[in-house]
């Protein structure tokens, strides 16, 4: 019998039944990245590899209990919040990871595998970006996410043309330390298969790297992203490097992609060890 060696990471998201999405998700990239996962569950879904059909959303309440109970017993290396649908969870968890400053926090707040918010999908980002965004090491989105999220300020702090480079400072003046937007051009020299992800911090750009364009459709591939960079930070990387690593997983990942059914494909989140097996 042995102390627990590897670094606990704890994930906050719904349990999807395909592992697609979600904490299942991100408990398999912790493993496969020599990390163990903790998970506090926000809602249970119902679909398969193609849509999700309902989703029935676990009480506030638990939500917290969950997580106290589980770092009143142990001491964690990281955090992951994965895509929010309700108001009460995100004040809730934003009040649990204040407690732990020390620990890095992943945040990504979106997935095109749920559905949207409803009516309450402006307030919920308002709580997101006052509540959680500060906490934030580093914060996950598309572009197209982040202009969802930049109309809850640009009514009345700047205009509704901002370039996406003064939509990032504004989150990183709240304190948000690292911004990573995905799917950014990759700029000149590569054709439009090539796609980047743009790594921004306090003094602008800190890495801009490009991608070859993998045919999908995925599901999962930005949830296996951002938990890989939580993987990585866990285990002591920089920011930086996390970042780079983390891409390279999930291009792996993503190349090595299995199709479960009639839907989208999944990422083998466990190519590495899948392919020790078959050498």
């Amino acid at each position: 019998m042995q102390n627990q060696t590897s670094p606990l990471i704890l994930t906050f998201g719904a349990v999807d039944p395909v592992g697609a999405a979600g904490v299942t998700a991100d408990l398999a990239v912790f493993s496969a990245l020599g990390c163990q996962g903790l998970a506090v569950t926000t809602a249970l879904l119902i679909g398969d590899s193609a849509r999700i059909e309902d989703l029935q959303e676990t009480d506030p309440d638990w939500v917290s209990d969950q997580a106290r109970v589980l770092l009143e017993d142990a001491q964690v290396a990281a955090f992951k919040i994965g895509a929010l649908q309700n108001m009460e969870h995100a004040s809730a968890i934003a009040e649990i990871v204040s407690d732990y400053p020390d620990a890095p926090l992943v945040l990504d707040p979106f997935s095109s595998r749920l559905p949207e918010a409803g009516e309450d999908a402006d307030e919920l980002l308002t709580i997101v970006r006052q509540l959680l965004v500060p906490q934030t090491s580093v914060l996950m989105l598309s572009q197209v996410e982040l202009g969802r999220l930049a109309e809850t300020w640009r009514d009345t702090e700047i205009s509704s043309d901002a370039p996406l480079e003064e939509d990032v400072r504004y989150l990183i003046e709240l304190g948000c330390e690292f911004v990573l937007v995905t799917g950014t051009p990759a700029g000149a020299g590569h054709g439009d298969a090539v796609r980047a992800n743009t790594l921004y911090g306090a003094d602008g750009v800190v890495r801009h790297d490009a991608w070859q364009h993998l045919p999908g459709p995925f599901l999962g591939a930005g949830g296996t992203l951002s938990a890989a960079i939580a993987a990585y930070l866990a285990r002591g990387a920089d920011t930086p490097t996390a970042v780079q690593l983390a891409q390279d997983y999930t291009q792996g990942a993503l190349a090595h992609a299995q199709r479960y059914g009639m839907g989208k494909l999944v990422p083998n989140r466990t190519f590495q060890f899948n392919d020790k097996e078959t050498s």
